[in-house]
């Protein structure tokens, strides 16, 4: 037993020695570039070479590096001042261990992300990513038709507030069973659910009473509104117009002038999150929504203020995570960040993308996720959707999803985004049920769906059979 140890302490230090190795040889190619300059200043070796490297790179604007450390912001602060960087700001809330910095004068993330790690008191440090909502802007997922439901004005009474028949008796509702869950099991939907998102219409009358304030990463402010994001005044809806597309994934309710403002590449997310927060409500009408802005108008997004939403969810006593988003490159903070939502009890779901292919994304591919991926009306996997157990859980309807809209008015919706909300929203009828359940015991329920098939997960998501599965006898009784 002791060689065994010995071996194995052995291996240990060959692989710390590989892994100085390797950061050595970074820190030479940062010296050899520093000397095509000027000499390090008084500021420090390092940072002397690190600024002359800058001054060498182009001047374009750089995301930032992601950096967990046990210095504490002053201690962050100072580190940066000796390794060309300057703090952001804090990501992780009262936890004062995950920061954004920025690279000085142009400097790659990656190259300061790899001299960061050899400082003591750093623990982690990783390049942000840009993402952009919906994943694949070229991906033609409509269908020329938009469903009927659209022009079912009549006024109908919803927990409280006046929708529309055609949103609330929709067939994407009526396939997953959601008003024979409501009416069966007495649950509408507890605890609060976030959606982090393009933000929401907070003045759509659909979803007055359970919306929260939320909080804006885009602009680092209290306030979840996506109606920041567009100058132009609210149009009346226009109920008897022909459905207007705003872009490759939404039919909306809107006059053609105003249609025509908002088809730009400037507004090609415009709307996402509060058709998104629509079908969360349409499941669980009366748990609290809490909008989270980490995407703009233009879909584009950043993965620090993704990490800073999860925090700030999770902080602010969320129950449930919707994330209609994916990444197709790994980050070690976006898996820390969803552990520590687990870790809290929070239930995450996440769509699994739009490119049509059995590839990997995240977060709906990681531990502690629920990947969703997108059906048609018959239980076919939508020509859209990603697939592969490795990223999905349950699928749900995906196509011609009939769901709030800003300005007051409704839309349908095509893509994994809204297949997601429909997979959240049953989270929070089970935690009306189980107050105390967690992602485990919410997945297992969830897991009690429709098979359609290999590389679909658990099938098509059946909110009846989950509700049936906690109390079978009153299932069986219906």
């Amino acid at each position: 037993m002791g060689d065994k140890f010995k071996a194995m302490e052995l291996l240990a230090g060959m692989q710390k020695e590989t892994e100085l190795m390797r950061r050595l040889t970074g820190l030479l190619i940062l010296l050899s570039l520093g000397f095509w300059g000027q000499a390090a200043s008084a500021q420090g070796l390092l940072g002397g070479l690190l600024s002359t490297v800058g001054q060498v790179l182009s001047n374009q604007n750089q995301p930032g590096v992601i950096v967990r450390t046990t210095l504490g912001l002053r201690g962050l602060q100072n580190t940066c001042l000796s390794n060309g960087c300057t703090v952001v700001g804090n990501l992780d809330g009262n936890a004062n261990q995950l920061f954004l910095v920025r690279p000085a004068k142009g400097l790659l993330p990656q190259l300061l992300a790899d001299v960061l790690q050899l400082v003591n008191g750093i623990l982690d440090a990783e390049p942000d990513q840009i993402l952009v909502i919906p994943p694949n802007q070229n991906n033609q997922a409509t269908t020329s038709t938009a469903p009927q439901g659209l022009w079912d004005t009549t006024p109908v009474d919803y927990y409280g507030n006046t929708v529309t028949d055609g949103y609330v008796n929709q067939p994407a509702a009526q396939i997953i069973r959601v008003a024979q869950a409501h009416s069966v099991f007495e649950v509408s939907g507890a605890g609060i659910v976030a959606d982090i998102d393009t933000g929401v219409d907070p003045n759509h009358p659909a979803l007055q009473g359970v919306l929260l304030l939320g909080y804006d990463f885009t602009r680092n402010q209290p306030g979840g509104s996506e109606l920041l994001d567009v100058s132009l005044s609210a149009p009346p809806p226009c109920q008897t117009c022909a459905a207007a597309y705003v872009n490759q994934h939404t039919a909306a309710m809107l006059d053609q002038h105003t249609a025509a403002m908002l088809d730009g590449s400037q507004y090609a997310a415009f709307g996402h999150g509060t058709m998104v927060m629509g079908i969360i409500h349409l499941v669980a009408p009366t748990a609290n929504l809490l909008p989270l802005k980490a995407f703009s108008a233009n879909g584009s997004g950043s993965l620090s203020n993704i990490l800073a939403a999860i925090y700030y969810a999770v902080q602010n006593n969320a129950n449930v995570i919707n994330m209609s988003f994916d990444l197709t490159t790994s980050s070690t903070e976006l898996r820390t960040a969803i552990n520590y939502a687990n870790s809290h009890n929070v239930i995450c779901a996440a769509s699994s993308g739009n490119d049509g292919e059995q590839e990997m994304v995240y977060p709906a591919g990681l531990q502690y996720v629920m990947g969703v991926a997108s059906t048609n009306n018959e239980d076919q996997r939508s020509s859209f959707s990603n697939y592969g157990n490795q990223i999905v859980w349950v699928a749900a309807p995906g196509e011609g999803v009939i769901t709030t809209y800003p300005f007051a008015t409704y839309a349908a919706g095509w893509g994994t985004s809204f297949s997601s909300p429909m997979v959240a929203g049953t989270a929070s009828l089970i935690v009306n049920m189980q107050p105390t359940f967690g992602e485990n015991q919410v997945a297992w329920s969830i897991a009690h769906a429709k098979w359609i098939g290999i590389n679909m997960g658990n099938g098509r998501l059946d909110v009846y059979g989950a509700l049936s599965s906690l109390n079978p006898i009153q299932g069986l009784l219906q």
